[in-house]
C-alpha cells in the first residue's frame, strides 16, 4: 500500500454476503453466545433486511470488506441499527464513523425521523461512536429477541446530523 488507503462505503451487495456474516459473527461469538436472530439475519441478509425495505452498508479498505452495518425497516419513520462490526485488522481507520454517516445520510434520503439500536455496555468503543454521532440512552425493549442487549439507544434525524 502506497500512502492512504482507499476507504469506501458501498451499499450491499450478495457478493459481500459472506463478509457481513463473517465479520459480525466473529464479534458476537468472541464475547456473546450467537443467538437465533443473529442467524437469521447474518445467513439472510438479503430476504432479512433488503426485501423488508433495510439497507446493508460495507466499508471496503482498498476494495476489501472491512466493516459492515445494517438499517433494519421498522416502520415509515425508523430504522434499527445492527450488526455494525469492523474487522480488527482495520481499527483505527475511521471505518466505524464512515459507516456512521452513510447511516445517517441514508436514513435522511429516505425520510426517516429517527434510528434506534440494541447493545450492550461490554462493546465501549461502538458505545462512545453511538454518542459521538448523538445517540442518547432511552429505556429497554421489553421484547428485544437479543439476551445480551442491556443498552438502547436513540438518535433523532435532524439538520444537525447532516
Amino acid at each position: 500500500m502506497n500512502g492512504e488507503p482507499d476507504v469506501r462505503v458501498v451499499k450491499f451487495e450478495s457478493a459481500f454476503a459472506k463478509a457481513f456474516a463473517d465479520l459480525n459473527y466473529e464479534w458476537i461469538a468472541k464475547d456473546y453466545n450467537i443467538e437465533e436472530h443473529d442467524r437469521e439475519m447474518l445467513d439472510s441478509p438479503l430476504e432479512y433486511v433488503i426485501e423488508k425495505g433495510g439497507q446493508i452498508f460495507v466499508a471496503l479498505v482498498d476494495g476489501q470488506p472491512a466493516g459492515t452495518v445494517a438499517l433494519i425497516f421498522v416502520d415509515d419513520s425508523t430504522f434499527e441499527l445492527a450488526k455494525m462490526a469492523v474487522s480488527p485488522a482495520f481499527r483505527g481507520f475511521g471505518l466505524g464513523d464512515e459507516l456512521m454517516k452513510a447511516c445517517i445520510d441514508y436514513a435522511v434520503a429516505t425520510g426517516r425521523s429517527k434510528i434506534v439500536l440494541e447493545s450492550n455496555t461490554k462493546q465501549a468503543a461502538a458505545i462512545n461512536l453511538y454518542r459521538k454521532f448523538g445517540f442518547f440512552e432511552t429505556p429497554l425493549d421489553p421484547n428485544s429477541p437479543y439476551e445480551r442487549v442491556n443498552i438502547r439507544m436513540e438518535l433523532a434525524i435532524t439538520d444537525v446530523n447532516m
